[in-house]
């Protein structure tokens, strides 16, 4: 009497060409697999959230040791598959006239986390299929992973002086996604710093927000200080806001390693604002209705419109100032 073969586990160097190849075929433009080992920014991290670094943010300290420790996340955690998509579209000139608020890039299509995560799920279907006995778990930036740190552990890109994920060929335009799993996949290498000694994103950042290389201060961002900061936000900051509505790419846009960003093809990534902006003067009187019909599936809508109106009110202040001799009055 025969007896049954034990479950067997395919051999892991192919399976993970075959799930760079499924991914690659989900639309995920990079793909790498990092070791499930902790942080070693842990206590960094401490130490930035306990010096107030991260501002009002307190659901980054809520989850700290899952955050740190991708075994505490996916107990058994072995490997993490790391993915990227480039979202690098090309704007036309924005409009002349009423004073337009600029939207950070990734905001501008569709809400990234909803098909993103669906694209995770898709792949981490595949790959339980494939290996029946595999536990995964997924995670957009929602959730607590570091995944900047995980993305340059497997090769997706290297950590920028301005904290952004940079690749050689497509740049910082990249929205980060991971699948946790108690398998022991092959890694790849991590990326090599290539910022060498550009500093531009330093220079260029109008908040003196990168304290330093490699180093943020959330409480001057602009991408914070317009999404994340829920009260009045400092008078000396708000000159320094310019024409940012929603997020900034400022540290983005200097990057020497995107003069080249290709273009990105996804229908969710394609601008509903074709000039990457609004109306600034249009937000301010919006309604409740309006803001829900202007902004439905955006991930802008993690902004309230209170939140929204007063980034407006400043942005129309800043393009206000044109005599010096009369600034605006901004109550925000």
């Amino acid at each position: 009497m025969s007896q049954a073969n034990p479950e067997k586990t395919p051999d892991l160097h192919e399976l993970a060409g075959r799930i760079r190849q499924s991914a690659r075929r989900a639309g995920f433009d990079l793909v790498g697999i990092a070791p499930a080992a902790p942080s070693i920014y842990r206590q960094y991290l401490r130490q930035w959230l306990d010096d107030g670094r991260g501002g009002s943010m307190a659901y980054l300290a809520a989850r700290f040791d899952e955050r740190t420790d991708p075994a505490r996340y996916l107990p058994g955690a072995r490997s993490i598959i790391c993915l990227a998509v480039n979202y690098h579209v090309p704007l036309a000139p924005a409009a002349e006239g009423a004073p337009r608020g600029r939207i950070a890039r990734y905001a501008l299509g569709d809400d990234y986390h909803g098909w993103m995560k669906a694209a995770l799920y898709e792949l981490a279907d595949w790959l339980r299929r494939t290996v029946p006995h595999a536990r995964t778990r997924c995670a957009v930036d929602s959730a607590p992973v570091m995944e900047k740190e995980l993305a340059a552990r497997a090769g997706i890109g290297w950590m920028g002086k301005n904290t952004c994920i940079i690749n050689a060929r497509i740049g910082s335009w990249l929205l980060l996604g991971e699948i946790v799993t108690d398998l022991d996949l092959p890694c790849d290498q991590p990326a090599i710093d290539r910022c060498g000694s550009c500093r531009r994103c330093i220079d260029a950042c109008p908040t003196a927000a990168i304290t330093a290389p490699y180093q943020l201060d959330a409480r001057r961002c602009i991408s914070y200080l317009t999404i994340e900061h829920r009260g009045a936000i400092d008078p000396s900051l708000q000159p320094k806001l310019g024409n940012w509505l929603f997020g900034c790419d400022i540290c983005q846009e200097v990057c020497p390693w995107n003069a080249r960003a290709p273009v990105a093809h996804l229908p969710a990534l394609q601008p509903r604002f074709i000039d990457g902006t609004l109306d600034a003067t249009e937000v301010a009187t919006w309604t409740p209705q309006q803001y829900r019909s202007r902004l439905r599936g955006s991930a802008m809508r993690r902004v309230k419109l209170p939140m929204l109106q007063r980034n407006a009110a400043i942005v129309a202040a800043n393009a206000a100032v044109t005599a010096p001799d009369k600034p605006p009055a901004c109550r925000f």
